[in-house]
């Protein structure tokens, strides 16, 4: 194992970290303090020992419900804040605050006076805003009343003056003549104020309940705040004459149906005047006392808006910690309470420290007792991640997280995801773009850190490293492939290429494409090296420019598969060893390798050898009759002496790898089975009860040391492949036919699904070049300036939004494809459960 190490496990992110099943014993009295500092801690995953009880079965459910209430009134405490227009302060130092106790009587006493200040506040308001409109009915129906007034009096005067009785008999003092109010009753009416989109209806209403004999005065007053919602409302205020008993009670009925402010108002001139004046003076200390409570009302707010942000945390703190101690098992004399947790191996000193400071400040005269437990139960995964590896590894979370210290394929991810990414996505211009867009990011990281980004901008700024990375490799792809927004670069100098007319030079060609209409061809001078780094140039626009690059790109993707999927294989091996599963190295990864290298890594080397000799040969025409006529290779098919029988012997071990993986293991596990179930059939017949193998097999007796790798072994694979200690060979041979017909039938498709880095590289390409040749070179054809400025637009909006955004996409969702299927599946079983630690962390 350690010659195949390669120093691997000198990285931190290789395997997950070794975990341990502590027990702790913690005095009831100090079990908050002592909860408290192992979350300040953030290392422990603690198990939940109550399970079967609910949760208001539990020790600490009242204080749960206390930091709910308390949680609930922060709750309100912010409404009315940021209804105050005024943000929640942040302590540059916090202080040291309240305990449970302090502050619930404090955020009790602070919501009571809020509750009656608002109380207050809004009985100020309604009176203010009721006596606003009775000041408006003063006004507006006192201006009816003295137009009438002054109507009537002149009418009066005319019919003093001119009148002339119509009968003789007629009496000439108005004091004798008959009272109209003696006959139709006395008038009365009702002034108030109704919302201008309520009027209408209102009228018409009264006019039929009335049957008309009513009458209406109305006026529009404008915006006026309404009494019982607070709020700016179109009124008119109105007065409705009316006659009878009958015919004020519908008023009032009709009134109230429209929700119609009424307000009394007095017939007498000097009496309205006289209440004019004290409606004036009650609004004026209305508006002092209002202004004196809002005033009170805001520096209780801006005291508790400064406090808010840490009264929280601390709230959301004691709930966690309470929660926690819910899971704790109290025992039968409720003096200590026992916890079981998952601790990393590497963090136990800082937990020891941790319960050592707690014991001192809650000035317990018993410490916390804290010792391993031995357990079969499969430990969490934990792997120590920073800003960089963060978006790698949840990559690699998102299809599985890893079984507890398998093989972490995050450690390849970070450099093989971003070049694959870059193999498809690979342009020198289109990578400065991406590269421009994640040094932004990284930047103003620690700004962006402290503000709250929307759902699409956290993902890519969460993913930034990762989005530099793919820069960095499209940049060096797109020099590979010699493309600066599909046009090709001489970065490197010009083409070595030469215009050979009859067997000589000629100099004065200097656009290669016009060669051919010369009759002549391009080739090397003799000597003259070929283009140090990537494409020529003078492929570029000729007409075999499509197949030599599609032909380039499609080996390449094949030669990229298959050093990918060794890679995959490579990993079980590096498991295997770990494990100490034997079985699998030699039943497993070696058939594998065999076949697949047999069949594909032959046809690698091949693609490498041609392109190294300059041979013409057809290596599909190599590949297909390896199969169907195996020892014999035609003139089309030639590419070494000695092919036919290495391709003979290739197909041979091949297939034979196939029985290999097939039938070996599971009769292997069958005969170890047989085995184990003898040697403790012979335990029985001596006497021996099976009690210490039985612990064994639980995890309660360990006698290999705390590293689990020996123990895992049976569990990664190599050992019983039942259930709960259940053999069933039926099982192992489906299982092991399932895995290996997978493995035979996923070589070929595989192979295969890796030629979507050449399709998608040709893809990119292609639109490349269609939005540069058809969009904007065109435009600039025209010579025309509005032409090329709308083009240069349309070019860089479809550069941008095809290109840019979703190309890149689509490269990112393949790129993750050929890691989780292709790449993943050799090794990865990915069925583990992360390590969830009690931790502050994000509580703060």
């Amino acid at each position: 194992m350690g010659i195949l190490n390669f120093g691997f496990d000198n990285i931190e992110l290789w395997r997950s970290q070794e975990m341990q099943l502590v027990q702790l014993m913690i005095p009831a009295e100090s079990a908050h303090d002592t909860v408290a500092a192992l979350g300040d801690v953030g290392l422990l995953q603690f198990k939940d020992l109550n399970s079967d009880k609910s949760a208001f079965q539990r020790t600490y459910a009242n204080q749960v419900k206390r930091c709910d209430e308390m949680a609930r009134k922060i709750r309100f405490f912010h409404e009315q804040v940021e209804k105050a227009g005024m943000t929640v302060g942040l302590r540059a130092v916090p202080d040291k605050g309240f305990n449970m106790d302090e502050l619930e009587g404090k955020l009790e006493e602070l919501e009571a006076e809020m509750l009656e200040a608002n109380g207050n506040s809004e009985r100020l308001a309604r009176s203010y805003n009721e006596l606003g409109e009775l000041q408006l009915v003063l006004e507006k129906a006192g201006s009816f009343f003295d137009r009438a007034r002054s109507e009537a009096q002149a009418e009066s005067f005319g019919e003093r003056s001119y009148s002339v009785p119509e009968a003789m008999d007629a009496p000439l003092l108005e004091s004798a003549l008959p009272s109209a109010a003696a006959h139709a009753g006395r008038l009365g009416f009702v002034a108030g104020l109704i919302p201008q989109e309520k009027l209408n209806g209102f009228e018409r209403l009264l006019f039929r309940a009335t049957r008309g004999n009513m009458f209406l005065r109305q006026t529009p007053v404008g915006s006026v705040k309404d009494p019982a919602s607070g709020e700016l409302v179109e009124k008119h205020v109105f007065v409705v004459f009316y006659a009878g008993e009958r015919a004020r009670t519908k008023v009032l009925k009709i009134c109230e149906a429209f929700a119609a402010n009424r307000y009394p108002f007095p017939e007498d001139a000097s009496r309205q005047r006289q209440m004019h004046g004290e409606v004036g003076a009650r609004l004026r200390e209305l508006e002092t006392t209002i202004s004196a409570g809002l005033h009170h009302r805001g520096s209780v707010l801006q005291n508790i808006a400064f406090n808010l942000d840490q009264w929280a945390t601390q709230v959301r703190r004691e709930k966690a910690v309470y929660h926690t101690l819910n899971k704790l098992s109290m025992d039968t004399s409720r003096k200590v309470l026992v916890a079981e947790a998952w601790c990393p191996l590497a963090a136990k000193p800082r937990v020891h420290e941790a319960l050592r400071q707690a014991a001192q400040a809650s000035s317990t005269q018993v410490s916390t007792v804290l010792q391993p437990l031995l357990t079969a139960d499969q430990p969490p995964t934990y792997f120590q991640t920073d800003m960089f590896t963060n978006c790698f590894q949840a990559i690699v979370d998102a299809y599985g997280v890893a079984r507890y210290r398998e093989v972490n394929p995050a450690v390849f991810t970070i450099v093989t995801f971003p070049f694959l990414f870059a193999v498809m996505f690979g342009d020198f211009g289109h990578g400065l773009l991406m590269m421009a867009f994640a040094a932004y990011l990284l930047i103003n990281e620690k700004a962006l850190l402290k503000q709250k980004l929307d759902e699409i901008f956290d993902m890519l700024f969460g993913g930034r490293y990762c989005i530099a990375l793919m820069a960095t490799f499209s940049i060096f792809t797109g020099l590979i492939y010699n493309e600066f927004f599909s046009m090709p670069m001489t970065l490197f100098g010009g083409t070595h290429a030469r215009c050979f007319i009859n067997g000589v030079v000629d100099e004065a060609v200097t656009d290669l494409r016009a060669c051919p209409e010369l009759h002549g061809e391009v080739a090397f001078p003799k000597g003259m090296p070929p283009y140090p780094f990537g494409v020529d140039p003078a492929w570029h626009g000729t007409k075999s420019e499509l197949p030599f690059l599609n032909s380039m790109k499609m080996k390449m993707s094949i030669l990229l598969g298959v050093v990918h999927m060794n890679l995959g294989i490579l990993m079980s091996l590096f498991n295997n060893l770990y494990f100490k599963d034997r079985l699998s190295t030699i039943c497993e990864f070696v058939p594998q390798m065999i076949f697949l290298n047999s069949l594909f890594g032959y046809l690698c080397i091949a693609i490498v050898y041609k392109w190294l000799t300059a041979k013409t040969t057809d290596l599909y025409h190599v590949m297909i009759y390896m199969f169907l006529s195996p020892g014999t290779v035609d003139e089309a098919g030639y590419l070494f002496p000695g092919q036919a029988g290495l391709q003979v012997f290739l197909l041979l071990i091949a297939f034979a790898a196939v029985p290999w993986m097939l039938f070996p293991k599971p009769f292997i596990i069958k005969k170890r089975h047989e085995a184990s179930q003898r040697q403790r059939s012979m335990y029985d017949v001596v006497g021996f009860d099976g009690d210490e193998d039985e612990e064994a097999r639980r995890g309660l007796v360990n006698p290999s040391s705390h590293n689990s790798a020996p123990a895992a072994a049976a569990a990664h694979g190599g050992g019983d492949h039942g259930h709960g200690g259940h053999f069933d060979f039926s099982e192992v041979i489906v299982h092991q036919m399932i895995h290996t017909i997978e493995f035979v039938l996923g070589a070929v498709s595989n192979t295969a699904s890796y030629l979507r880095l050449w399709a998608l590289s040709l893809a990119h390409s292609q639109l490349s070049a269609v939005f540069y040749d058809r969009v904007l070179m065109m435009t600039i054809g025209l010579n025309n300036p509005l032409a090329m400025m709308i083009g240069f637009f349309v070019f860089f909006v479809a550069t941008l939004g095809v290109l840019m955004v979703m190309e890149s996409l689509s490269a990112f969702l393949h790129a993750l494809r050929l890691h989780w299927v292709e790449f993943q599946n050799k090794f990865y079983r990915g069925d583990g459960y992360a390590f969830a630690p009690f931790t502050f962390e994000h509580q703060e």
